[in-house]
């Protein structure tokens, strides 16, 4: 094969055949992927997820992970916000003319192993090579579909006062990560991606308590940006305790210098979850003893004070407001 891609690889002739057999079916392949048209799929028992999403990062490589880690990450999660069992995953690569082929061979290996983790099947896929310059390097658009467990139903418009709002690490690393790779502002830090499937936690989360009213995952906007958007779908209010949001080390000290908040930092691998009082210390055990989710911690609660609005407690013991979202701070994070 080829070192790199060529507009031939998506003409459907030898060459798309040998990458889709040298790189995707070698990793991809499992009982539903098939060279048919479509993959016949048994379908799920109870009520039925699914999610699509796109992803153009830049850069396609950082440290934690890929592009192609990445898209498996963003769409088991998705899922797994829902209460579903991430079952099935297709993709759709649209890949510059001119791209390492070694490159590609990466991110598709790193999207089998996401997958593997979380018992996820690839079962279909589409390749398309643009001419150099119209595309930046790789695009990835995944659709997953999940089985629904019964007895859970989180959403947005669910929360209630009395709450217990847990995040299930520490915040704003992935989009810290990104930032610092692009070396827009000659800073080092080490900083690596949160990127990492969590269905397994969110699982034995709500065996723990099927009665966890919401579950949303950080990504564009980071958990500030959750907190707001859950704060008006059920409107009420939201009150956080400042000194029990984690932040790493590095990232604070990137944020501090460059004034950012680390709140409005992606996540690709944390949760923000609105649990009644009586369950939280159910679903932090369940947490605390599964992978990626081990350092969850109750960040604040839901109140009737201030519907749509999110105040902060400070280290002082003043109240501030979180300023609402606005613009876009990082573009292409995901």
């Amino acid at each position: 094969m080829e070192q790199t891609i060529t507009l031939a690889h998506g003409a459907g002739g030898k060459q798309t055949n040998d990458l889709i057999g040298g790189i995707f079916k070698k990793y991809f392949d499992n009982k539903y992927l098939t060279a048919d048209d479509a993959a016949v799929l048994p379908p799920p028992v109870g009520r039925m997820a699914m999610s699509t999403d796109g992803f153009i990062v830049s850069p396609a490589e950082f440290p934690g992970g890929n592009i192609g880690k990445l898209s498996i990450c963003g769409t088991v999660n998705d899922l797994a916000c829902m209460g579903a069992k991430p079952l099935y995953i297709s993709c759709a690569f649209v890949i510059e003319e001119g791209f390492p082929v070694e490159k590609l061979d990466r991110i598709a290996k790193a999207m089998a192993e996401t997958a593997h983790e979380v018992g996820v099947s690839i079962v279909s896929g589409d390749t398309k090579v643009a001419g150099k310059g119209q595309v930046d390097g790789v695009f990835i658009t995944t659709t997953g579909v999940g089985e629904i467990l019964e007895g859970v139903n989180p959403a947005g418009a669910n929360a209630e006062p009395g709450d217990k709002i847990i995040v299930t690490g520490d915040v704003g690393r992935h989009g810290c990560t990104i930032l610092l790779e692009r070396d827009r502002f000659g800073m080092e830090a080490n900083v690596t991606s949160d990127c990492a499937p969590l269905w397994n936690a969110v699982n034995a989360a709500l065996e723990a308590a099927p009665d966890i009213h919401v579950i949303r995952d950080a990504t564009r906007g980071g958990v500030g940006t959750v907190l707001y958007e859950i704060a008006d779908q059920s409107d009420v209010g939201i009150k956080l305790d400042t000194e029990s949001i984690p932040v790493n080390h590095e990232v604070a000290g990137v944020t501090g210098m460059l004034g950012l908040e680390p709140l409005y930092l992606a996540c690709e691998g944390r949760l923000v979850m609105f649990v009644p009082a009586k369950s939280a210390d159910a679903v932090l055990a369940a947490l605390h003893s599964s992978e990626h989710t081990e350092g969850a911690v109750v960040i604040g609660e839901v109140t009737n004070e201030m519907p749509g609005h999110v105040v902060m407690t400070t280290e002082i013991g003043t109240e501030t407001l979180l300023p609402p979202p606005s613009g876009e701070l990082l573009p292409r994070i995901c």
